[in-house]
């Protein structure tokens, strides 16, 4: 189904309704458990909003309303066949081919010269603070979850996150240390003028 292009929050909702016909908020309740506000944006408006679009694409289907006391109605929902297939073609496709998505800290690293090295550093530190906290904060969810007994199944994704967290963090605490220590000279005019002089050198012409 290469006509059919979903985004990631419609990925989810399909995922959820291939296990089980639920109402929006039940979806929302549900990948919320799961962590997977961590690797989508999740909220309850939007959620709406792409039920509504994926039942207009019939990738899903109403089977019926109901009410609880004095609650709204609710509209309980289930994954089509067309659904079903646009959500598989969508997964082969995000596993087997890798995509250069351009995140906003690799650029932010190749130009954090601009700025003098202590300002970069201070920054990077700030930086290693905010990882400290979303490290933490997955380490008693995961607690949580084991306590719940979830299957892993259903959390590879935001393990796969926490992996790259930790990655990123380690990796990042080198580099503030290889600034700080002059192991890697930051960019200054003499280091300009000395690049400027080798690309002079290697554009003469030999004998």
């Amino acid at each position: 189904m290469g006509d059919v292009s979903l985004t990631p929050l419609g990925i989810t909702v399909l995922g959820l309704l291939s296990e089980r016909s639920m109402h929006p908020y039940e979806m929302y309740q549900l990948a919320s458990v799961r962590r997977g506000d961590q690797l989508v944006k999740i909220k309850p408006g939007s959620l709406y909003h792409t039920v509504s679009r994926l039942e207009k694409q019939e990738l899903l289907a109403s089977i019926g309303t109901d009410r609880e006391g004095n609650r709204p109605e609710r509209t309980t929902y289930e994954i089509t066949a067309r659904g079903r297939e646009a959500l598989e073609h969508q997964l082969r496709e995000m596993l087997a081919v890798p995509v250069r998505e351009y995140p906003r800290l690799p650029l932010a690293l190749a130009e954090m010269h601009n700025l003098s090295a202590s300002t970069a550093c201070q920054m990077l530190r700030i930086r290693l603070a905010h990882l400290d906290k979303t490290i933490a904060k997955f380490e008693a969810d995961y607690e949580a979850v084991k306590a719940a007994e979830k299957p892993r199944i259903f959390t590879v994704g935001a393990d796969y996150a926490h992996a790259l967290t930790i990655a990123e963090r380690e990796w990042i605490g080198a580099l503030v240390t290889d600034i700080e220590s002059g192991e890697m000279p930051w960019l200054s005019q003499e280091l300009l003028d000395r690049l400027a002089g080798s690309a002079g050198s290697s554009a003469l012409p030999k004998d």
